[in-house]
């Protein structure tokens, strides 16, 4: 199958407090789990979206790791290559959120069926044909098997003719802000996408402003897009056109927040699907606005990932209701 998308990363079952400001240090409910991991998120939301996307990862041989094979299988995801490694537990990130919207994760990823992956989980059959490659710095700071499994599938990709598209995803708790400026550059460079936080685009650029970031991220090159997504605040579109940096802000559409866990890759996928159909950055960027604000309004990192039907027809809705 030639994909139009893929991906590789941490297959999770995530499990997440039941309340508010129930912190993880002390004893209390919990409720899950739900199948999530940041690429695989992307991966399901691609897929609803009419993508033919899959994402290359690893579960255990137990109950947790049969539950995310059935539920990537009933998302119609290529299945073939996840593997299911008898020796191993799956992957889990238990998640408490804080009544400042701040979360606090514990991740057991590295020594889980989840980090067992590497350059030998890619081969270059699985790039044929392939429209687009998208990485999240949360898989690249697995381990360094997982970084040069990165490294790998960058270089089949450029060597493919695909796109790249590079999220951050920068997580503290699996790499410092100075690993990560130095592990992260080959993918900055080359990426012709990248989707971040203004956050991140300061840490890993180390300008001392936005612009100044956005300059030295985009290089000059005419073929490359950088947005910002700021969750409710909306998203910035940079490109460099006619030797000047181009700005279209976008804004967000506001919804009854339940679980913004996934937001972000939903956003990542919406934005990539309608910009390989052919859609201009700023109008593929609206729509992922959609999908990311939809994906907040749901329990679980992947049930509020909807359909190309459902984010048309909240699009539709909103546009009607702000006109009248």
């Amino acid at each position: 199958m030639a994909y139009d998308l893929l991906t590789f990363g941490e297959a999770l079952v995530e499990i997440m407090r039941t309340g508010i400001d129930q912190p993880l240090d002390q004893p209390g409910p919990f409720v899950g789990p739900y199948p999530s991991g940041a690429p695989f998120i992307f991966t399901v939301q691609a897929a609803r979206l009419g993508a033919r996307a899959a994402c290359i990862g690893a579960v255990g041989g137990d109950a947790f790791g049969r539950f995310l094979l059935d539920s990537f299988a009933a998302e119609g995801l290529d299945t073939s290559v996840i593997r299911m490694l008898p020796d191993y537990a799956t992957g889990a990130a238990f998640i408490a959120y804080a009544d400042d919207g701040s979360r606090d994760f514990v991740f057991h990823i590295r020594h889980a069926a989840a980090g067992q992956i590497g350059p030998g989980s890619l081969t270059p059959e699985m790039l044929n044909g392939l429209k687009c490659l998208h990485i999240t710095g949360s898989s690249l700071s697995i381990h360094e098997d997982a970084y040069r499994l990165g490294l790998r599938a960058l270089d089949l990709a450029q060597a493919a003719g695909a796109k790249l598209s590079f999220d951050p995803n920068l997580r503290p708790q699996l790499i410092g802000v100075g690993d990560a400026r130095r592990k992260f550059a080959p993918f900055l460079q080359a990426c012709d996408v990248l989707l971040t936080t203004r956050e991140e685009l300061l840490a890993l650029s180390g300008a001392p402003d936005e612009r100044s970031a956005v300059e030295a991220l985009l290089g000059g090159r005419s073929d490359r897009v950088l947005v910002i997504h700021a969750g409710d605040q909306g998203c910035a579109v940079y490109q460099s056109l006619a030797g000047d940096v181009q700005a279209v802000t976008v804004p967000a559409f506001q919804v009854a927040a339940v679980d913004p866990t996934g937001a972000g890759d939903c956003f990542d996928a919406g934005f990539l699907v309608r910009w390989l159909a052919g859609d201009s950055p700023a109008t593929a960027a609206r729509f992922a606005n959609a999908c990311g604000a939809l994906a907040c309004t749901e329990k679980g990192p992947m049930a509020g990932a909807k359909t190309a039907a459902d984010v048309t027809a909240f699009l539709h809705a909103y546009q009607a209701s702000e006109s009248t």
